[in-house]
Order: C-alpha cells, then structure tokens, then sequence
C-alpha cells in the first residue's frame, strides 16, 4: 500500500486532525511499532505528539493529558500508542481503565521496555528495567515537593532516564520524581 493512500485513509479517518490531542498542525504518519505499515497500525499525529513519541525522556506529561480521551478511541493503533504514553507518564491510574482484549495488550506491550541502554541496579544490585516495581527502603525527603516518600512506599512502572546515572523516575504520591537507587530494592 502506497503512503499517499494510507495518508489519505488516515485523514478521512482522523478528520485530518491529531488522533491522540486533536492539533490539525503539523502531521503525518506514526506506525505502531511492530507493524506492517497498514492503515490499522499506524496513527495520524500532530508533530508535538510525534516528537515526544520518539523522545520519550522529554515527554511533556500536561500535554498529554488528552490521552484521557484518546484512550477510549475505537481504533486500535490509538489505544496502544495511548497505552503505551500513559505507561511511559507513569499513569497507572490511567493505564489501568483502559480495556484491551489479549491481543491488543500483547501489541501494546511489545514497545521497547527502555529507551536507556544504560543497566541500572537497585541496592542489593539487582537488576532494574523500565515497567518494574520498587519499593522505597528509607525515608526520603523531596525537595521541591513538600513531602517525605516514607520507607516500604511501592513504585510501579518506573522508567529509567538516560540523562541521570544511578536513578530511576516513578511516581510517589501522584508526583513523579528521580529516586536514587541505592534506596531502592526491586518488589
């Protein structure tokens, strides 16, 4: 199939607008990865929404926020690239209203788990990849956020910033922030 002819598809079928923000600036084509390049696996995206796609460690979190929409689209690529988005925001909260037969979970989660190369350790040096749980071995203070994140706090679906050695960035008390991971240990 030609891309002239999957471009055309995807704009009839988006309303020639972003399918995940609804921007009508700037777009083009984004396959879903693993894809054979049909029109079924691929989005129509603005190019902010692109840019963060393919850059996921400056992923603006406000911006998506109209994920909470997109989500319930009926079309399937847009449910796993908004799955796939709210995973990587740490957004369980969201991740876990979204319902995919087998199928479709198994596409979603067949993203690349990190975007880091680098192998982060948690305390008793345990191995640590994007999408684990940890659980918080001492009490630490979080500058900036007004609050402590105590001891035996769990966690989930970290991810592993490439721009910081030695830490990984996960969500505590609805905020997400870098945790150093010698105070770490994998759950």
């Amino acid at each position: 199939m030609s891309t002239l002819h999957t471009e055309k598809e995807l704009k009839t079928r988006s309303g020639n607008q972003c399918e995940l923000c609804g921007s009508s600036e700037g777009l083009s084509i984004l396959e879903v990865a693993p894809s054979d390049g049909s029109t079924e696996q691929s989005i129509y995206v603005c190019a902010t929404c692109k840019e963060q796609i393919e850059n996921p460690d400056k992923m603006d979190e406000v911006h998506f926020n109209c994920l909470n929409e997109s989500m319930w689209s009926e079309t399937p690529a847009v449910v796993v690239m908004s799955y796939r988005v709210l995973k990587a925001l740490g957004r369980e909260d969201l991740v876990d209203m979204i319902y995919m037969e087998d199928d479709l979970k198994a596409w979603a989660d067949a993203a690349p788990k990190s975007s880091s190369g680098a192998v982060v350790r948690d305390s008793n040096g345990v191995v640590l990849n994007a999408g684990d749980s940890v659980v918080i071995i001492k009490d630490l203070e979080v500058k900036g956020a007004g609050f402590t994140a105590k001891r035996g706090t769990m966690v989930k679906n970290i991810t592993i910033p490439s721009d910081v050695e030695g830490h990984i960035e996960g969500r505590v008390n609805g905020t997400k922030i870098y945790l150093k991971t010698e105070f770490l240990k994998k759950a």
